[in-house]
C-alpha cells in the first residue's frame, strides 16, 4: 500500500529526467513523482510503452512486445503502493487453456489450471508423473515465495548485502540451484515433452535450458498455479494505466525526444534529444543499457568498455510476423506454442552457433480469440514470433526466404494454412530491435539470465562512474520480463531516494 514516508524522503523538489518509457522507466517515474520529484519521460519514439508498443493498421490491432500477462501479484503490488489496483484502470480475463502446445510429430496438449487434468495429462506420458507433477510445483512455489521475498523485491546490489541472516536461511535451497535448468528438470521427469512443457518459460527470461539457472523453477508456479491472463485491449491496457497514474502523480511524458547526449556538469546534468535540451540534477536511463554507456556517455564516464560488452550472453532476438487474415484460425488457442520434439538444436543455433533455425520453435499469439476489437468482423489477429541469434544479418532476401519456411511450418505442424489469406503483414527482426529501440545486437529482451549474469552479477542501478546517473529495465536486477522490469523501476527509484536522503 501507499507509504506516506516514502514521500518525505525529499525535503525539496529535486528534477530527474527518464530516458526511456518501457516498463522499467514508467515505473521508476511513478515512485519518484510518488517521492516529490519532479520526472519527465523522454521517449525516442511516437508511443510510449517501449517494446510494449503497439501496431494498428487495416482495421487490426497488435501487440507488438510483450503479450502474456503473468505474475498478477507483482501488478497488483505495484499500484497497491500508491493506493490503487489493477482493475482501477484495466479488467483482466483468465485464459484458459493457458496455452496450448503443437508438438511437431502430430501430437497437442493443453496446459490448464485444473490440476487433476495435468495430473492426468503428465501420468499419461509417463508412469509416475502426475505425483512428479504435484511434486515439482510444490517446490517451485516455495522458490517463487522465497525468491521473490529475498532477491527479487529486496534488492542486493553488493556482496556485503547478500551476508545477511534472511540470505543464510535461503542459501541451502539455493546452493540445490545453481545446476541448470535441464539438469533440475530431468530430476523430475524423463520424457522429452514434459521436460519441453516445464522448460518453455525459459524464452521469456531470453535463455535456454542449458544456460539457465535451476532457481528459475520458480517459473512453473507461475504458469501452472498463478495463472495467464489477458489484459483488456491487450498489454498497451497496462502501459496506459502506468502512465496515468504517472500523470496523476505529476510525471509529464514527452515522445518523439530520442535522447542524443548525456553530460554531466557540476550541478547535475544536461539531457539532449531531438525535443530540446533538459537540465536536471538526476538522470535515470531506461534505454538499453549498452547503448547509455557505449553512445551517450564519454569513454571516462562508462563502466564497462566495448570488450565487456561483446562478451555478453545476449537475449534471442525475434523474427517477427504481424498477420492479418481473412476467417478463423482454429484450431489455435490464443498462446499457442509450435515445438519440435528435440529442440536442442534451435537453442544451439541461438547461443553457440548463431544461424536461423532450420526447425524452428515458435510462439503463435492470437489475441482475436479473446478480443473482438482487435481484428475486423471475419478476420483474425494472430503474429508469430520466432527466437533467433541476435545480430543475424536479416535482409530483405533471407526474411522472405525465412517467412516462407514459418508459414510452411505453421501450415504443416497446426493444420492452419494462412498463405492465401492473409490480408495485412508487417515484418519485425533484428533490424528494428536495434533501431527503433537501439538494441545491442537487435536483442529482443536485454542480457540473458546465465548465472553469471543473474543477481548482483549484473549491471548495477546506480552508476559507479558517474554520480546522479542511474540505470532500470531488463539489464538490471530483478532482469527480464515486464514484471521484473515494474520491480527493476522500484529498485532504481529507492537507490535515487536513499542517495538523496
Amino acid at each position: 500500500m501507499w507509504d506516506p514516508f516514502v514521500r518525505c524522503h525529499m525535503a525539496r523538489s529535486s528534477t530527474v529526467v527518464v530516458a526511456g518509457s518501457g516498463f522499467g522507466g514508467l515505473s521508476s517515474a511513478c515512485y519518484l513523482a510518488d517521492a516529490g520529484f519532479d520526472v519527465t519521460v523522454l521517449e525516442k519514439n511516437s508511443e510510449l510503452g517501449g517494446r510494449a508498443s503497439v501496431l494498428e493498421a487495416d482495421g487490426f490491432r497488435f501487440d507488438m512486445g510483450p503479450s502474456w500477462y503473468l505474475m498478477p501479484d507483482v501488478f497488483e503490488r505495484f499500484f497497491g503502493h500508491f493506493g490503487r489496483e489493477p482493475s482501477d484502470f484495466y479488467e483482466l480475463e483468465p485464459l484458459d487453456p493457458h496455452y496450448r502446445v503443437f508438438f511437431k510429430d502430430g501430437d497437442r496438449v493443453d496446459i490448464t489450471a485444473d490440476r487433476a487434468e495435468m495430473r492426468t495429462l503428465f501420468e499419461s506420458y509417463e508412469t509416475g508423473a502426475g505425483e512428479a507433477l504435484d511434486s515439482y510445483l510444490e517446490t517451485s512455489e516455495e522458490h517463487y515465495e522465497i525468491s521473490m521475498d529475498q532477491f527479487i523485491y529486496t534488492d542486493r546490489p553488493r556482496l556485503r548485502d547478500w551476508i545477511d541472516l534472511d540470505v543464510m536461511r535461503a542459501a541451502p535451497i539455493g546452493l540445490k540451484l545453481l545446476g541448470t535448468m535441464d539438469g533440475y528438470v530431468s530430476n523430475y521427469f524423463d520424457h522429452p515433452k514434459l521436460q519441453q512443457i516445464m522448460q518453455y518459460t525459459l524464452v521469456f527470461l531470453g535463455g535456454a535450458p542449458h544456460n539457465t539457472p535451476a532457481i528459475y523453477n520458480m517459473m512453473s508456479h507461475v504458469d501452472f498455479n498463478l495463472g495467464v491472463y489477458y489484459p483488456e485491449d491487450g498489454l498497451s491496457s497496462v502501459v496506459n494505466a502506468c502512465v496515468e497514474l504517472g500523470e496523476t502523480l505529476g510525471v509529464e511524458y514527452v515522445t518523439d525526444a530520442e535522447v542524443t547526449e548525456i553530460i554531466n556538469r557540476r550541478d547535475g546534468f544536461t539531457v539532449e534529444s531531438n525535443a530540446g535540451d533538459f537540465d536536471v540534477e538526476f538522470v535515470v536511463s531506461n534505454a538499453d543499457y549498452a547503448h547509455t554507456e557505449q553512445e551517450l556517455l564519454p569513454e571516462h564516464e562508462r563502466q564497462y568498455d566495448e570488450a565487456y560488452w561483446n562478451s555478453r550472453t545476449y537475449s534471442p532476438s525475434a523474427f517477427l510476423l504481424y498477420l492479418g487474415v481473412e476467417g478463423d484460425v482454429e484450431p489455435l488457442e490464443h498462446h499457442t506454442l509450435v515445438l519440435p520434439t528435440d529442440w536442442d538444436r534451435h537453442f544451439e543455433q541461438i547461443f553457440e552457433d548463431p544461424a536461423w533455425p532450420e526447425d524452428p520453435a515458435y510462439y503463435l499469439c492470437v489475441p482475436s480469440k479473446t478480443d473482438d476489437d482487435v481484428a475486423p468482423e471475419g478476420h483474425s489477429n494472430l503474429f508469430a514470433l520466432v527466437p533467433i541469434a541476435p545480430g543475424l544479418d536479416d535482409t530483405d532476401a533471407v526474411r522472405t526466404w525465412y517467412r516462407d519456411i514459418v508459414l510452411d511450418d505453421i501450415a504443416a505442424h497446426t493444420g492452419v494454412d494462412l498463405r492465401d489469406r492473409i490480408v495485412f503483414e508487417e515484418q519485425f527482426s533484428v533490424t528494428e530491435f536495434t533501431e527503433r529501440y537501439n538494441s545491442m545486437n537487435g536483442t529482443a529482451l536485454g542480457l540473458a539470465h546465465t548465472l553469471r549474469q543473474t543477481a548482483l552479477f549484473r549491471p548495477p542501478h546506480r552508476s559507479k562512474s558517474c554520480p546522479g546517473l542511474y540505470f532500470t529495465g531488463s539489464y538490471t536486477t530483478p532482469g527480464i520480463g515486464v514484471p521484473m522490469c515494474l520491480v527493476s523501476g522500484e529498485h532504481t527509484a529507492t537507490a535515487l531516494i536513499d542517495d538523496t536522503a
